[in-house]
């Protein structure tokens, strides 16, 4: 792997500053028919300026293999727009340079990679070697079906020139497609590993396709195929081609430009502010690819707590506003009925509407939600990166399985994590030193990284229960003194207290309501469950390790952690996704 850049911690997939570029990946046919080739230049050109006009606050980066024909025609008219260009090789530069039969299409090929932001080789497979796949072969083909895979599962479109047939040839533009697609590549991909998630609503299905001729004998598009057309192409049954962008995909792709918009906004405060995950002092020790992972956490977290702070405090104001409400209806049905209290039950009640409004136009909770599930995704890939955890399949990567089984438009939050693990899913960082700063760092102890953090959130909720519940009791016991006063006590004692008394048990029974209300709408007692579990998890993950000797058992555990990780952010993020207030809310609470 090796960059034509220097490599520094706003570095993203090629380009700079706070945006998540919109990558498109290229496969597609080397034996182009040259009478179309220009068309296919125009087509292609303008396309990717209508991602330029469209997305303007994202950019774009185009991936290419730079192989003849389609490869290298794409990434031609990509540097001719000014957008950059990622290369990533099927194998060793020298070995790949072969394909090129000619001085003159080495010498292209040469002069495109040079041209390239950022260049990567994808390591030899296990089982072959650079002899073997020095000739054309089995374990040559191998080498562009992960290839293949390794595109589809770090771009957001992938646009094929292609005739639309279906072939059996291992790597090929065809199987590239299928895979994208239905998560299925015979020949390099075990059946077994075929994911169930392909049932899901997938955002990574996308491509583009624009029909071409290939020129062979039998080279004209698949039946029903018009060469020089184009369209969205889909895994969707009703309408698997499209002239515009499905409603899913638009979603998604405006969710990733919203955090581009947000994360630009406030990149001055993100860069003086925002919290890392790399200890300077141990920076040395990690692989330079995990800058870029570490420079979206660092949005995404700094983001999820200016939101998270917005959104409290929308909570808290209602909150408070309900309690308000709720005394001045007791103080006009329990002390003087004066169109006052009225009016100001209802003041209180259109302020805390406004402030619902205001807080649901700008989406504080939403994003919240999403940039903090972003974020505790980010932390999981950006360890397992440091240690060298892969994926027991080929074809899986930290993102692929992150969220897959929930809400569509949060494929969105995959989207930007493909764009973070480029580099470092070129090949896994084995170097020791990575794997103890994941094991110090992620796993921690009693004081420190997530085992040290999961203690700490569970006695401080633990902590706010208990005061809530022993409040409770108080207001309990005192319900039951003031029902005893009045049994006991003389009538005219009774009938000169009541008023007071009956007014300040309204007041503490609407407190408790409103306190378990709050708990309610920021789930207390589910989080204290989950703070436990996750401690559990983290312990248990602490002992294996310290009783383990091998680093490859240590990197299993680390992965399993991880996994476990990643189905509680899930969850949490569709639990509090329940949580949130509107007007209707406030009128319970007042009840």
């Amino acid at each position: 792997m090796e960059s034509s850049t220097d490599h520094d911690a706003t570095m993203v997939a090629g380009q700079t500053g706070y945006a998540v570029p919109l990558i498109v990946a290229v496969t597609g046919h080397r034996d182009l028919v040259a009478r179309e080739v220009p068309e296919i230049r125009v087509q292609v050109s303008e396309f990717l300026n209508r991602l330029l006009t469209h997305y303007p606050e994202r950019g774009v980066t185009v991936m290419s293999p730079l192989a003849e024909g389609a490869d290298q025609l794409v990434a031609e008219e990509a540097l001719q727009l000014g957008i950059p260009v990622i290369v990533p090789l099927p194998m060793p530069r020298e070995i790949y340079a072969t394909e090129f039969e000619t001085a003159a299409a080495r010498e292209k090929f040469m002069t495109l990679l040079s041209r390239a932001t950022e260049v990567f080789e994808l390591p030899v497979l296990p089982g072959s070697s650079e002899e073997s796949i020095a000739d054309h072969g089995d374990d040559r083909a191998r080498q562009y079906a992960q290839l293949g895979v390794f595109l589809c599962a770090h771009c957001h479109i992938l646009m094929a020139l292609w005739d639309g047939k279906y072939p059996d040839e291992l790597g090929g533009t065809s199987q590239v497609v299928r895979f994208h697609q239905e998560d299925v590549m015979p020949g390099y991909i075990p059946s077994s590993e075929t994911s169930r998630l392909v049932l899901a609503d997938d955002e990574s299905d996308l491509v583009y396709h624009i029909v071409c001729s290939r020129d062979r004998a039998d080279g004209q598009p698949a039946d029903g195929l018009q060469a020089l057309s184009s369209s969205w192409f889909t895994t969707d049954e009703s309408a698997p081609r499209t002239d515009r962008l499905s409603k899913r995909h638009k979603n998604v792709f405006d969710h990733t430009r919203e955090f581009s918009r947000d994360a630009k906004q406030y990149e001055d405060r993100i860069r003086e502010e925002a919290w890392s995950l790399i200890d300077n002092a141990r920076a040395g020790e990690l692989p330079a690819g995990v800058r870029d992972i570490d420079h979206i956490f660092r949005t995404a977290d700094w983001l999820a707590i200016h939101f998270q702070k917005r959104f409290l405090m929308l909570l808290r104001a209602t909150h408070v506003l309900a309690l308000l409400m709720g005394v001045m209806y007791i103080a006009y049905s329990d002390v003087y009925a004066a169109k006052t209290f009225i009016i100001a039950f209802v003041g209180f009640f259109l302020v805390a509407a406004a402030i619902q409004k205001v807080g649901a136009k700008h989406a504080w909770h939403r994003k919240y939600l999403d940039y903090r599930t972003l974020a505790e995704g980010l932390r999981v890939q950006f360890y397992w990166a440091v240690a060298g955890v892969r994926s027991e399949s080929v074809s899986k990567f930290a993102h692929d399985n992150f969220l897959k089984m929930q809400d569509s438009d949060l494929g969105w939050i995959r989207n930007v994590m493909r764009v973070a693990g480029l580099e470092c899913d070129v090949s896994p960082n084995l170097e020791k030193p990575g794997l103890y700063f994941a094991m110090s760092e992620w796993i921690g102890d009693e004081t420190s990284g997530q085992l040290g953090y999961y203690r700490r959130k569970a006695a401080e909720k633990i902590g706010r229960n208990e005061r809530t519940e022993r409040f409770a009791a108080i207001v309990l016991w005192a319900s039951v003194a003031a029902f005893a006063l009045f049994v006991f006590a003389s009538d005219e004692l009774a009938h000169t207290v009541r008023g007071p008394v009956v007014i300040l048990m309204g007041v503490l029974l609407l407190s408790i309501g409103i306190r378990q209300s709050y708990g309610h709408s920021v789930a207390d007692f589910e989080l204290i469950k989950q703070y436990e579990f996750m401690f559990r998890i983290f312990s248990k993950a602490y002992q294996r390790i310290k009783q383990s000797d091998s680093d490859e058992e240590r990197r299993r555990i680390l992965r399993l952690v991880g996994d476990v990780a990643l189905e509680e952010h899930a969850e949490w993020i569709l639990m509090h996704r329940e949580r949130s207030i509107n007007e209707g809310e406030i009128w319970r609470m007042t009840g």
